[in-house]
């Protein structure tokens, strides 16, 4: 495999606050690849410095194509699609219409990666009309990812789809992301409080303190580090 996504020496900021200290890292295609860390360790600003929504410097490649000076929209063009922390869903509007927000990078009809979509998330068919601000907290993070999906990524930035979620939805939510990786080669980079299920979930990781890579390594690898085991595995 080669990497789809690579971050070099990549500095951010907000305003004055320096948040990423020259984070390197890689993300070969089709893998899932997780960031782990502990509050404030620049987990999140690693998907934003990606995304394009947060000022940043260094070097980011996509599939060999500099990122480092473009914006959001130009960022989603080029297929990487961001879940952000909290969902994101436009509670106002119906699931359909969510959804084909999803695709407003996309030319013509969408009524073919809709019907895909549904494949997966079967439920939101019968519930294209319901307001989403009137979903769970799980069905609004199921359809902040289905959304997500419609634009046929070939990146995922999913940061913290666990947040306040039962554990079976937590569970339900992993599962798909497992399935849209395997049967369509989805590439997925996951920032996730539970080092559990994120380990589980993906073949290699990085974990973030201080806005510096301090570890990386294989799935394996990080589950048997002593201090991965102790500060995020509790045995």
């Amino acid at each position: 495999m080669t990497a789809l996504l690579e971050l070099e020496d990549v500095e951010a900021r907000y305003g004055p606050v320096h948040v990423l200290h020259g984070i390197s890292l890689a993300v070969e295609e089709g893998s899932v690849v997780t960031v782990l860390g502990p509050n404030g360790a620049g987990k999140t600003t690693t998907l934003r410095a990606i995304s394009g929504t947060v000022r940043r410097s260094g070097r980011i490649a996509f599939a060999g194509q500099p990122l480092d000076r473009l914006g959001p929209d130009a960022v989603a063009r080029l297929g990487i699609a961001h879940v952000p922390e909290g969902r994101g869903t436009f509670s106002e509007l119906t699931v359909w219409e969510n959804l084909k927000l999803g695709a407003y990078s996309r030319r013509g009809s969408i009524d073919t990666e809709l019907e895909r979509v549904f494949t997966y998330f079967p439920w939101l068919s019968e519930r294209r009309r319901q307001v989403a601000g009137t979903l769970s907290g799980g069905e609004q993070q199921m359809l902040a990812l289905a959304r997500a999906f419609v634009l046929r990524p070939r990146l995922l930035l999913l940061d913290e789809p666990s947040l306040g979620l039962a554990p079976v939805l937590v569970a339900e939510l992993f599962r798909i992301v497992r399935e849209l990786n395997e049967d369509e080669g989805l590439t997925v980079l996951v920032v996730e409080q539970n080092a559990h299920l994120a380990l589980q979930a993906a073949q290699a990781g990085y974990v973030l303190e201080a806005g510096r890579v301090v570890l990386a390594g294989t799935s394996d690898e990080l589950q048997a580090d002593d201090a991965v085991r102790r500060s995020y595995l509790g045995y």
